[in-house]
């Protein structure tokens, strides 16, 4: 289990980075939208806990997928030699990450509130590990 923290935790900082990134390289100071893409619902306050099985099971096969792209990128960041090629491939990483969440048919939304709860809410981590 606690496996699947770390992982899940790797997943989200990868996920979150992503779109991070893509707005540092693309906005000036200006006319950064503070709220950007990325929406954290755990800090927002309004985490949703009641998430249904289908979407737990989406979210359970995902994951597979995910720890899959995250082991295969992580060593080649970890290698990359310089931080322009770092940022590149976590780039690669988190669009890889968006396809393997949507092939399982759940939205990258649900995917981190899931993610988040799981890893916040032992109700939706006991239904989570139950499914694996």
């Amino acid at each position: 289990m606690n496996k699947l923290v770390i992982s899940v935790a790797a997943s989200l900082a990868l996920l979150a980075a992503g779109p991070a990134l893509a707005q540092e390289g693309q906005q000036s100071p200006e006319s950064a939208n503070t709220s950007g893409g990325y929406s954290d619902p755990a800090s927002a306050g309004t985490q949703e806990t009641n998430f249904n099985d289908q979407e737990l099971k989406q979210f359970v096969s995902a994951q597979e997928g995910i720890n899959s792209v995250r082991d295969e990128y992580m060593e080649k960041i970890e290698a990359a030699d310089s931080q322009q090629k770092a940022q590149e491939l976590q780039m690669e990483a988190n669009d890889e990450m968006v396809g393997v969440i949507e092939n399982a048919g759940i939205d990258v939304q649900t995917y981190n509130s899931i993610a988040t709860a799981y890893n916040s809410e032992p109700s939706v981590r006991n239904r989570v590990d139950a499914l694996m």
